[in-house]
């Protein structure tokens, strides 16, 4: 004990040296903590970003693609399930419940995806956290859509304005629905998910929008009006009769009153006219409109249509998940992938394994630099310490004394590092949780050192304790060179 407060007071006599010392030895330890910390939860975060699904099904392709595309909407998927498929499926013994996922489209560089009302029920992240929303609601027909937290932060969208949705993903968009605005009814809570990054809207909106007719719109004028009054008149019924089917109807109206197709010209075109006008008002579905009327579609938020991206399915057991996974890599009826997302994101993580290794030797030269800054100032203050060593000698003190009292000089400023080390990451961790939170879905929690964090500690001590061994043992035989030595 009195060694140790010998070391104390001569490196408060050395304060300068020492707190500088301390102080990188610090910086290193709060590094290499705050690397391996953020190392595990990335990880954990990564394996949380969908929770709570038991199996992911696509076209057949790899893997990791499926995840990747369905989840972190990465990457394009090369084929699509057929909607039949998908039903057949669904009812299947086993499957609790099943969300749709239609991908391809865009919105000013940020994913849309296409879904039903089960998206807001059943998908989870996380620890198996639910999505919320921070303001408004979950849509309920085909002109609403629900917006990630980044999406409406970036662009500054408020609930009640309308945006347009584009064909193509990313930031190349190959054709822009203006004829469909949807309006903004929810705005999501932030999750660390791609959810914060992705445009929600109704598997009906996306049929309407990618089966829209293709034939021209009406014209707003008169056609020239060519000559042959009875061929005008057959031409004028012909152009009608491909363009609005509820003609049908009409023409049978003439027929059924004998009308004669040799009136008077200007009397024919007036009565076209008119019965045009009258149309427009009381048949909204003879319009070349690109999508229906919204109180159409009210309540269906699913559509007819032929095919998906993806979908996730939760069982009623974790049992049947080898069974029903087995049967929909088998399916016959079209090539089928199903997965099990935790098993493909291990898988995935493992692919990433160099990055790790990386990071943790990067945290570990850190580390080294500093016990070997400690030792460097050690050893560089050693000579101008050879007369407080033959003071300490000539009271008495032996060879083994000065030995353990250098030792002990190197311990305490690794442990004073360590501690002041760890006071700083949790430190940093509280300043930076938000930050990592929405930024990057990193969710770091003030918690006690894990094992394997206590187990780094107990390395940086004893490489401390190592790097004091040898200006303590240059000290020794100095003590000895000095003539000082007490012979028994």
């Amino acid at each position: 004990m009195r060694l140790i407060s010998l070391a104390s007071k001569s490196m408060l006599n050395r304060k300068a040296s020492v707190l500088l010392t301390l102080f990188t030895i610090a910086i290193s330890v709060m590094l290499l903590l705050t690397i391996e910390r953020v190392r595990q939860e990335a990880k954990s975060s990564f394996s949380n970003t969908v929770s709570g699904t038991d199996l992911i099904v696509g076209a057949r392709s790899g893997d990791i693609q499926l995840l990747l595309s369905s989840v972190f909407r990465i990457g394009h998927a090369n084929n699509s399930v057929s909607w039949d498929s998908y039903q057949d499926i669904k009812a299947q013994r086993g499957v609790s419940w099943t969300i749709p996922i239609s991908l391809g489209d865009s919105h000013k560089g940020h994913a849309v995806l296409g879904t039903d009302s089960a998206y807001f029920e059943h998908f989870r992240y996380g620890k198996k956290q639910t999505l919320a929303f921070t303001a408004g609601r979950a849509f309920v027909n085909a002109q609403e859509v629900v917006l990630g937290s980044d999406v409406a932060q970036k662009m500054h969208y408020q609930l009640g304005q309308q945006i347009v949705i584009s064909h193509g993903m990313g930031n190349t968009s190959f054709h822009h629905h203006d004829d469909n605005p949807m309006t903004i009814v929810g705005i999501l809570a932030p999750t660390g998910t791609p959810v914060d990054k992705t445009v929600h809207v109704p598997l009906a909106a996306i049929e309407a929008m990618h089966s829209q007719p293709k034939s021209t719109p009406r014209m707003l004028g008169k056609p020239k009006q060519p000559a042959g009054h009875k061929h005008d008149h057959q031409d004028e019924h012909g152009h009608h009769d491909s363009h609005d089917h509820g003609h049908a109807d009409e023409h049978e109206h003439h027929d059924s009153h004998d009308h004669d197709h040799d009136h008077d010209h200007a009397d024919e075109h007036e009565h076209h006219d008119s019965h045009d006008h009258g149309h427009g008002h009381d048949k909204p579905d003879t319009i070349a409109v690109a999508v229906p009327a919204p109180a159409d579609l009210h309540g269906d938020l699913i559509g007819e249509p032929k095919q998906i991206t993806a979908f996730l399915m939760g069982l009623d057991s974790p049992l049947y998940t080898l069974q029903i996974r087995r049967n929909i890599n088998n399916y016959k009826a079209e090539p089928l992938l199903a997965i099990m997302p935790g098993v493909t994101l291990r898988e995935l993580w493992r692919m990433l394994g160099l990055v790790e290794k990386i990071l943790l030797l990067f945290s570990a030269v850190v580390v080294l630099i500093s016990l070997l800054g400690m030792l460097t100032t050690l050893l560089a203050t050693l000579n101008q310490r050879r007369r407080e060593l033959a003071i300490l000698r000539s009271v008495g003190a032996r060879p083994r004394h000065i030995f353990t009292l250098m030792s002990s000089e190197a311990i305490l400023i690794t442990a004073a590092g360590c501690t002041l080390g760890i006071a700083l990451f949790y430190a940093l961790i509280a300043l930076a949780q938000g930050t990592l939170q929405s930024q990057f879905g990193i969710s770091l929690s003030i918690s006690l050192l894990s094992h394997y964090e206590l187990m780094l500690i107990g390395v940086i001590m004893a490489a401390g304790t190592l790097m004091g061994i040898l200006p303590a043992t240059r000290a020794y035989f100095y003590s000895l060179s000095d003539g000082m030595s007490i012979k028994l």
